[in-house]
Formats: structure tokens, C-alpha cells, sequence
């Protein structure tokens, strides 16, 4: 295909939540934005709203953002790459399947942790995404133009970025966000079940069990390709409750005191050491770090902060010259320091690293 990429111009298939909200997001960042969605009535609306600026695809785009139900996403990836010049990602919750179907270098596979209680386009937020986690899952040799560009355009949104291998991210995804939303649903549905019963039940339901079942008043359908494209991560990670359950339920049973208050104190101080996002600057230290000359380098920094639990809290690329080289600039918790920097000199990097305070 002839033709220059056009900067700062983006395509987005599919308008639903996401969809919609990433193009939002990019026409406030002055962005042109291009867009369709199957129904041609929500592109029209779209263009109508301002979401997007025109309808369809723009062949010159500097990026694609497939937002389609994950079992299609490989025909639209594939359709993107064929059809536009720039980058190519998508937004699934799944991602093994389709990264083993779409290899081409320019695409990078994507999973933005975000969403809403509203549907469709009439929920799509330009702020979705701020301090949001925003998973790329690049293969073992994208290139480093190519990652480096996507995470600099998803930080533009307001995400912070995380690279995992892309089954690991199924792995951790199914147990983080697939078995809660399949969970909420069930204890919905036994609450749904008792209400019939006694029909005060459900107005006193509030507090912690809408909080823990908000999670199932999302949309029952793209569950179905969830499931069926991640059911291996997702039946280990049922079975991985079950057992807990099944444990906790014996505790209860025999009167076993102690061992209820261990697990309830083991929960709290996991739920109470969740990582959180960084505000204080004197908290940071800056990594600056030469990209070697081999490729998927840049990736393989942001992996290696998702293997060892290091938060990145910022990122930019200071210099990019020839042979894909270039010095990547990195924010991490101070904390940290240390347990970066031995693993990044373990896989060959060597940063220079100042604090901050």
C-alpha cells in the first residue's frame, strides 16, 4: 500500500464503551479520528456527536484500535493491517488466542482495565481511561518503534502501560477480572433466587454485596466469546476457588476460630497491600535506559517491571536514532531501586538510575 502515515490520526472499529471512548479520548487530544461500527446507525451517531470525526477507515492512520468482541477481532486486526499503513491493536480481555493468529510486526495486542456500568456509546468517557491499567501483550521481537510509539499514545490517554506475555495475561486476567465477574453473577443469581422467597431480601442487599456484584450488571454477551476463548485460565481459576470455598466452608463448619480469623487477616492485608498508582514525585527514581541493538528490547523493560512488581509510573523515549536504538526514560517507585535495576542487568540492560527526592 503507497502513502504516509498522517501523524496524530487514528482509526477505531468497533464504537461501543471502549470504542467510544477512545476516540474521545484522542479527538481531546486533538487527534483526527476515524471510525465505523457494525451497526451503521452508531457511526452515524458517532460522527453526528463528535466522537469521531468521520465515518470508516483511514488508510494512512498512525494507529488502528480494533474494539470488537474478541472472537472477531482477529478478521478485523487482519482487515487493519491490510487496509492502513500505521499500528494496529485491539482491546480484548483475551489475548493468547488472538496473538498466536496475528503475528504481522505492526500489531501489538492491547487490553485497557477499564469500564463502566453503562453500554455502548452513550457511556463512552474521554476519562475512562486515567490511571487505568492498560495491558500490551507484544511478541518476543516487535519492534521497538512500533512499542514505543503505542505506549507513548496510550499514555496519552491517561493509562499507565503494562507488557505481559500474552498467556501469562490470560492467566493473571482470568483470575482478576473473568472468575469475579463469572462469581458476582452467581451470588446475584442466589440473591435473585432468595428474593423469591423473601422479598425483603433484595432491598436490603447494599453496602459490600453491590459493591462485590456491580461487576455483573455489565453486558451478558461478550461473556460468551470471554468464556469460550479463555476457558482453560478460567476453569483453573474456578477450580482455585471452589477449593478455597470449599476450605473456608469447613473452617465455618467445625468452629475453627482461628484458622477463619488467619484467612480473614491474610485477605485484609493482601486487599490492604494492593498496589496503587503513584502521586508523590519525591517517591520515584528516574531509569534511563540504552535500548540494544536487538529487537523487542523496549518491550522486554516493561515485562520485566510486570514480572518483578515494579510499578512504572511514567515513560518516554528522549532519544530514538538508527537501528531501532534509542534511551527509554522510566519512573519507578524509589522502593524498588534496587530490584529494577539487578533485573535489568540481569537481561543485558545497563540504566543509570537518579532518585527523585
Amino acid at each position: 500500500m503507497n502513502g504516509v502515515i498522517t501523524p496524530r490520526s487514528a482509526n477505531v472499529v468497533g464504537l461501543g464503551l471502549i470504542g467510544g471512548s477512545i476516540a474521545l479520548a484522542l479527538r481531546e487530544k486533538g487527534w483526527q479520528v476515524s471510525g465505523e461500527d457494525l451497526d451503521p446507525a452508531v457511526t452515524t451517531a458517532a460522527v453526528e456527536r463528535g466522537v469521531i470525526s468521520t465515518g470508516g477507515l483511514s488508510a494512512t492512520a498512525a494507529v488502528t484500535f480494533v474494539a470488537v468482541p474478541v472472537q472477531s477481532v482477529p478478521q478485523q486486526v487482519r482487515r487493519a493491517l491490510t487496509e492502513t499503513l500505521g499500528i494496529v491493536t485491539d482491546v480484548g480481555s483475551v489475548k493468547g488466542s488472538i496473538c498466536a493468529q496475528c503475528t504481522d510486526p505492526r500489531f501489538i495486542g492491547g487490553h485497557p482495565m477499564a469500564g463502566s456500568e453503562l453500554d455502548g456509546l452513550d457511556g463512552a468517557d474521554a476519562t475512562l481511561f486515567h490511571g487505568a491499567i492498560w495491558v500490551l501483550t507484544p511478541a518476543p521481537g516487535s519492534p521497538d518503534l512500533v512499542f514505543t510509539a503505542l505506549t507513548q499514545i496510550i499514555s496519552e490517554l491517561g493509562a499507565d502501560v503494562v507488557a505481559l506475555d500474552p498467556q501469562r495475561h490470560d492467566e493473571v486476567v482470568a483470575v482478576i477480572s473473568h472468575v469475579p465477574h463469572l462469581t458476582a453473577a452467581t451470588l446475584m443469581g442466589l440473591a435473585a433466587d432468595r428474593g423469591e422467597e423473601h422479598a425483603a431480601l433484595l432491598r436490603l442487599a447494599a453496602g459490600g454485596f453491590r459493591d462485590m456484584t456491580r461487576i455483573a450488571s455489565g453486558r451478558a454477551e461478550i461473556w460468551l466469546d470471554i468464556c469460550e476463548e479463555n476457558r482453560s485460565a478460567i476453569l483453573h481459576g474456578l477450580g482455585g476457588l471452589i477449593d478455597g470455598l470449599g476450605e473456608i466452608r469447613e473452617i465455618v463448619k467445625s468452629g475453627d476460630r482461628a484458622g477463619l480469623l488467619s484467612r480473614l487477616n491474610r485477605a485484609r492485608e493482601a486487599r490492604t497491600n494492593l498496589p496503587g498508582r503513584v502521586t508523590d514525585p519525591t517517591t520515584l527514581a528516574e531509569f534511563r535506559i540504552p535500548i540494544p541493538d536487538r529487537p523487542g528490547a523496549a518491550a522486554e523493560v516493561f515485562t520485566l517491571a510486570a514480572e518483578l512488581g515494579v510499578n512504572i509510573a511514567n515513560f518516554e523515549v528522549v532519544h530514538m536514532a538508527e537501528a531501532n536504538r534509542g534511551v527509554v526514560v522510566v519512573l519507578v517507585d524509589a522502593d524498588a531501586t534496587e530490584l529494577f535495576r539487578g533485573g535489568l542487568m540481569a537481561r543485558g540492560f545497563r540504566p543509570s538510575v537518579v532518585a527523585l527526592a
